[in-house]
């Protein structure tokens, strides 16, 4: 009985999975810029809303390939919200209890649409406290703990099977630079960046992979230092990316440069794209593309021509009680102005920085 449930659970995914089409691939138009394309791969096109959609589904079949996930079994996951919200949605579709588990702080957004997909929320202060509690109610109420930042890397094919990844460079075919130059990725649970990196490795394809690490988060000095044993006081302040340890799922080997992004500059970032495309971002959008401006001035600098992709990770409506209102971001964030200017300089001149 229990092996046909989880047969007929997997027939669900795969089934939601055909009903989904393939998300967009934007290019901006950035007159500044002379033979160098830069371009969104917009992931809040999925259902969920967001990039981790993508997680959220390979992370459910991982954990009914394995036998982890039977009929009735309770799903517990720690998340800053948009994991959630995703896992949230499968675990509707397969008739099971979630419970996310995230830091207090967390959008009211991101909190609104998992209550919508029955779920609930458990609370803790402090980011760092989401891993032991999730798995102290998984073992109180025999549940499975989902655990991204463990199995962010290994549930996904890194191999091709239409990854993010895959979708890429199969979108970039018919552009004027089809193989990047530079993808770039900001670093959550770090499953992303250890699929792209190991894809570009395994097609043996030229492109660069760069890892953007906001304030506040351990995966830089990682990168640099190489001590596993890194941890940050203070949680990040762009919700999504960024960890107070270093996660297992974050994979430096993969990883071609990393920088560290201000974020006072994400921020700035998102509203400076906002002009450009009509649409609002969510702040980890801002922190990839800060990421890909600075590469483009950079290549310009040298007078080389290319393309760069990265993520708009999910959208901006999330967001309006916290990164689009002016009060808290002045409270949270800081003056970003001095951002703001360098952006528009960055219009006239192609410069940043």
């Amino acid at each position: 009985m229990d092996q046909l449930w989880v047969n007929q659970a997997i027939e669900k995914i795969e089934a939601d999975y055909q009903r989904s089409a393939d998300t967009h691939l934007i290019k901006l138009d950035i007159p500044c810029l002379t033979d160098i394309d830069i371009y969104l791969k917009d992931e809040s096109t999925h259902p969920t809303g967001s990039l981790k959609h993508r997680l959220a589904r390979s992370l459910f079949l991982y954990g009914l390939c394995n036998g982890w996930i039977k009929k009735d079994t309770p799903i517990i996951e720690s998340s800053s919200g948009s994991t959630a919200v995703s896992e949230a949605y499968f675990a509707r579709l397969l008739g099971l209890p979630f419970i996310a588990v995230m830091p207090k702080s967390t959008a009211k957004r991101k909190i609104q649409q998992i209550e919508f997909y029955g779920a609930k929320c458990h609370f803790v202060n402090h980011s760092s406290e989401i891993y032991a509690e999730s798995q102290r109610l998984a073992d109180e109420l025999s549940g499975h703990y989902m655990d991204q930042f463990t199995y962010a890397e290994r549930a996904t094919d890194w191999r091709g099977n239409n990854n993010i990844a895959n979708s890429i460079f199969e979108q970039m075919q018919r552009e004027p630079h089809p193989v990047p130059s530079w993808i770039v990725m900001s670093p959550g649970t770090g499953g992303t960046s250890a699929t792209i990196g190991r894809y570009i490795r395994y097609q043996r394809e030229t492109t660069k992979l760069l890892v953007v690490d906001p304030e506040h988060s351990v995966f830089f000095d990682y990168y640099h230092q190489g001590d596993s044993s890194l941890t940050c006081t203070q949680g990040s302040k762009i919700e999504g990316i960024g960890r107070p340890r270093v996660e297992p799922s974050f994979i430096p080997g993969v990883v071609d440069e990393m920088i560290k992004v201000k974020d006072a500059a994400s921020i700035a970032t998102i509203y400076w794209l906002e002009r450009l495309i009509g649409r609002k971002a969510g702040p980890s959008t801002g922190t990839n593309l800060y990421g890909a401006l600075k590469l483009a001035t950079q290549m310009k600098a040298r007078g080389e021509k290319g393309s760069i992709v990265t993520l708009l990770c999910d959208g901006g409506e999330r967001y309006l009680d916290t990164y689009y209102n002016e009060q808290w971001v002045n409270c949270n964030i800081g003056d970003i102005g001095h951002y703001q200017a360098e952006l528009e300089a960055f219009n006239k001149t192609g410069q940043l920085g």
